[in-house]
């Protein structure tokens, strides 16, 4: 847990995708994770966060439903949406961030 805290407390934008491995918008989001993250290569950091086994991750930041994707800058979450996102929205949203700065 304070991996994670150390991890999204970066400067570098962190989506991060709490998903299960029972869930089937889950598996189509997966994919789009992987395209996301060769488009932006070292300008941010994806990581999964498997609800069931970080429970008490995903309940302190509220998360309800799967997928949820938080997009989090020194350590505040900047966006966040349920549901399967598509690779341009999320590309936007890390460089929205990363223009922040």
């Amino acid at each position: 847990m304070s991996e994670f805290s150390e991890i999204i407390a970066s400067s570098k934008p962190t989506l991060v995708d709490f998903f299960a491995t029972w869930c089937g918008p889950c598996r189509m989001q997966s994919p789009i994770l992987e395209e996301v993250k060769n488009r932006v290569g070292d300008k941010a950091t994806v990581l999964k966060i498997d609800i069931d086994k970080n429970q008490q991750l995903a309940a302190q930041y509220r998360v309800q439903s799967v997928p949820t994707l938080i997009l989090f800058q020194g350590g505040e979450a900047y966006w966040r949406a349920v549901g399967v996102q598509q690779a341009d929205v999320l590309e936007s949203k890390i460089n929205e961030a990363i223009k922040k700065e």
